[in-house]
């Protein structure tokens, strides 16, 4: 039985998390241009300095701080919901991995917890693998924001920084990829299990020039922490989403959860994430893959994180009669 200091502990954990991913990057910006109106315009101008000659960063690799993904707060963060990690089979580091990871859901808190932290403790469970988070490049322009998001072993999305990560020497390198992204975001509604992945192929090519074993994750529970309000296709509401998306790179959802002294806030629901890493399907290396071989890996794919699917749903909450749809 938690105590209330842990219940109040574990919240606030959540809400920094949530505060950082909505608003660090604009507040950071800011910040920045402001001072340039005070005393302190220098801090500044050597911050813009130290981001034109940083700028390439996160494209090699970025720069990780464990001492950043082993922090207490991270432990805090996986008991509020509770989020689980479940290993289904050995991922040996002697080769390169692309770790599909389903759903985005409203903020991918499953795939943060279990891949950008050590809150499950990733490194125990899978010894001699170094995961990165593969994220939106635009999100690493934002000044400051940038420094936080490749402290915890985030990188960009970009083909270039992928293919630096998984064409080095160094083995062991697990590429996890959001792969349905802001457009699946979407589709983050409690009970539904709707994956962008019909057509998203890009992560199957990558895999396949460079050798590296697909691995199919899912996160039960994700659409569940959030209430979304959903339109419909053809709606003018759904529309203005996905021109936004379209220009932008990202959905502007309207949700909301649960609050500290409201009904209703932005803290997530307390619901249990269970994110399962599935077997690796082994793929060939293709430096130039055909059309049909990209068309036959993404098929396996799709048919394994169906599978996947199908034997957890169960033990994770969901209903029989629930299956996978692919858009």
């Amino acid at each position: 039985m938690k105590t209330l200091k842990k219940q109040r502990i574990e919240m606030l954990s959540v809400y920094q998390f949530v505060i950082t991913y909505l608003f660090m990057g604009l507040f950071s910006s800011l910040l920045l241009l402001c001072l340039l109106f005070t005393p302190f315009w220098f801090l500044s101008v050597l911050y813009l300095v130290w981001l034109y000659l940083d700028w390439d960063t996160p494209d090699r690799g970025g720069r990780r701080f464990e001492w950043m993904r082993k922090c207490k707060v991270w432990e805090h963060f996986r008991d509020y919901y509770p989020i689980k990690l479940v290993k289904t089979a050995e991922l040996p580091p002697d080769r390169n991995y692309v770790l599909a990871s389903h759903p985005h859901g409203i903020m991918c808190a499953g795939t943060f917890c279990n891949f950008a932290t050590e809150g499950n403790g990733f490194s125990r469970q899978f010894p001699g693998l170094r995961p990165f988070v593969a994220g939106l490049a635009g999100l690493f322009r934002l000044p400051v924001y940038r420094e936080y998001l490749m402290s915890l072993g985030l990188c960009t999305v970009s083909r270039h920084s992928l293919d630096f990560l998984l064409s080095g020497p160094q083995l062991g390198q697990a590429v996890v990829i959001l792969v349905g992204g802001a457009a699946e975001s979407l589709h983050g509604v409690p009970g539904k299990h709707c994956l962008t992945l019909r057509n998203r192929q890009g992560f199957v090519r990558l895999a396949l020039r460079h050798g590296a074993s697909l691995v199919p994750v899912y996160s039960f529970g994700e659409n569940e922490i959030f209430t979304q309000a959903s339109f419909g296709r053809g709606s003018w509401q759904r529309s203005l989403q996905e021109a936004f998306k379209r220009y932008i790179g990202f959905a502007p959802c309207i949700f909301w959860g649960c609050g500290f002294f409201f009904p209703w806030g932005l803290l997530p629901f307390p619901v249990p994430i269970t994110t399962v890493v599935g077997r690796p399907i082994t793929v060939p290396h293709r430096p130039n893959p055909t059309q049909e071989e990209v068309d036959w890996y993404h098929r396996l794919y799709m048919e394994a994180i169906e599978q996947m699917f199908e034997e957890h749903k169960e033990s994770c909450g969901v209903s029989p009669s629930t299956h996978l749809t692919f858009v």
